[in-house]
């Protein structure tokens, strides 16, 4: 029997397994199932190791690692001083650890935003606001709302450093668990995620895989190590930046388009290329990640066509507003529906070419043209990614996809939308056997085998 490396995303509609020869650097075999969340978790995970040892024979596994996204992902509310500074790294900072946020506020909590936290129940509350030696008085009076009100997660303070020790005796002389991390924003030109996003994973295994029951497969799954969005990002940073001497592809984008939500992700520096070009408000972290909640291919389905238009989309099938909106009533009254002719084909293939833009201009940066005294300038907000080459698509709705390439097209530039700031020119590969996320929880031990697999697997489209 031979030993392998098995490695597990226990997702939340599938659970997908890896097995690899880590020293030979090859993938052995793949295998998936339906989670079976509901029931018994266990028995998702025998069908697919089933499933796994009818296609790659009997395997020993000495090591096992897993992540998760079965347990819905850690539910994140976040309050900030300005929307456009604190709020907006703290937003940063909780996608980037894997997070699903609900509610971003700025400036001071009302009791109709206590209400809303309340009825949310969400696993974490990000408590932020001020620059380090800035204002105080936000943070305090919202961490004083937080403590009389009825919240019951736990509240992660990462705001001005002068105000965090009195956030957190607030909130804890009121029996709220509160910790406290450094500053996500402890000056205006200065991003701090990283803290915030260790805290969140910590957050994550402890809160949710307790929570929801997961603890107890760790003795068959192995240790579940992250979150799978955070997975996903660690596995396209290493593809992207290359390790010792194993060099990776350099900057680039990858877009998930699922059922219910779309991840966009880019791995890039993002800052104004040009003298002339000045930055408005902060820089996007070199690893981004952001999750469009309204936008997905079954379930949000009537979000692509809110987000892009129903005249947009007919006119990439090339048939009328009326067959799209038929199409999206019909593929919102029944998840499960695949297209069945032609027809259907074109208009599926309009709405993931029209989720693909809207979501890729979201997560890009913008460029708009000024004029000063000096001449004209250029107003920079957000990432340029104007010189990334290579896009990676995930998940089934592109993968299965008959037409990838063009779909992909989507994701760079448009005459139509000129000050969006996405590639202009793009090389499509395609992650065929899901392995990215198995990457991403194997290159925390193996980092250069992880590579070396990612570099033969994931293939042009």
């Amino acid at each position: 029997m031979r030993d392998a490396t098995l490695l597990i995303d226990f997702g939340s509609t599938y659970t997908k397994l890896v097995a690899v020869d880590e020293a030979a650097e090859e993938i052995l075999g793949t295998a998936q199932s339906p989670t079976t969340v509901e029931t018994d978790i266990s028995e998702g995970l025998r069908s697919a190791r089933a499933l796994l040892e009818r296609t790659a024979g009997p395997l020993a596994f000495p090591t096992i690692r897993a992540c998760s996204s079965a347990a819905g992902g850690l539910r994140i509310i976040v309050s900030g001083l300005v929307l456009e500074l604190t709020a907006k790294a703290a937003r940063l900072a909780a996608l980037g650890g894997g997070g699903k946020i609900l509610k971003v506020f700025a400036g001071k909590l009302t009791g109709s935003d206590i209400d809303f936290i309340l009825n949310s129940r969400p696993d974490l509350f990000l408590l932020t606001g001020g620059t380090d030696g800035g204002d105080e008085k936000c943070i305090l009076t919202n961490a004083e709302r937080l403590a009389r009100s009825g919240i019951d997660c736990p509240i992660l303070i990462a705001g001005n450093r002068n105000a965090a020790d009195e956030c957190c005796k607030i909130l804890s002389a009121a029996g709220k668990p509160a910790m406290i991390t450094p500053n996500v924003l402890p000056r205006l030109d200065q991003l701090n995620i990283r803290p915030v996003q260790d805290q969140i994973r910590k957050t994550f295994l402890s809160q949710i895989i307790h929570a929801k029951g997961l603890s107890r497969m760790e003795t068959i799954m192995g240790e579940i190590t992250m979150p799978t969005p955070v997975s996903v990002l660690k596995a396209l940073t290493l593809l992207s930046k290359g390790v010792n001497q194993n060099p990776g592809l350099g900057p680039l984008m990858a877009v998930d388009l699922g059922g219910a939500t779309t991840d966009v992700y880019s791995i890039a520096d993002g800052a104004p290329e040009n003298s002339n070009t000045y930055l408005k408000g902060l820089i996007d972290p070199y690893e981004k990640r952001s999750v469009e909640g309204d936008i997905g291919m079954r379930i949000s389905i009537h979000g692509i066509l809110e987000a892009a238009g129903a005249e947009r989309i007919a006119r990439i099938a090339d048939t009328s507003v009326d067959e799209v909106n038929a199409w999206a009533d019909k593929v919102q009254a029944n998840h499960g529906l695949l297209p069945r002719n032609e027809r259907e084909a074109r208009l599926d293939h309009a709405f993931a070419c029209a989720a693909v833009q809207a979501a890729t201009i979201r997560h890009a940066g913008t460029i708009e043209e000024s004029y000063t005294p000096a001449g004209q300038i250029f107003i920079q907000e957000g990432k340029d990614l104007r010189s990334i080459e290579t896009v990676v698509l995930i998940g089934g709705a592109l993968i299965h996809a008959a037409a990838p390439r063009e779909i992909a097209a989507f994701a760079s530039y448009s005459k139509e939308f000129p000050s969006s700031l996405r590639p202009n020119r793009v090389d499509v590969l395609l992650d065929k056997k899901y392995i990215l996320s198995a990457m991403g929880v194997l290159s925390e031990i193996n980092p250069e085998s992880a590579l070396s697999i990612m570099k033969k697997e994931i293939i042009h489209a």
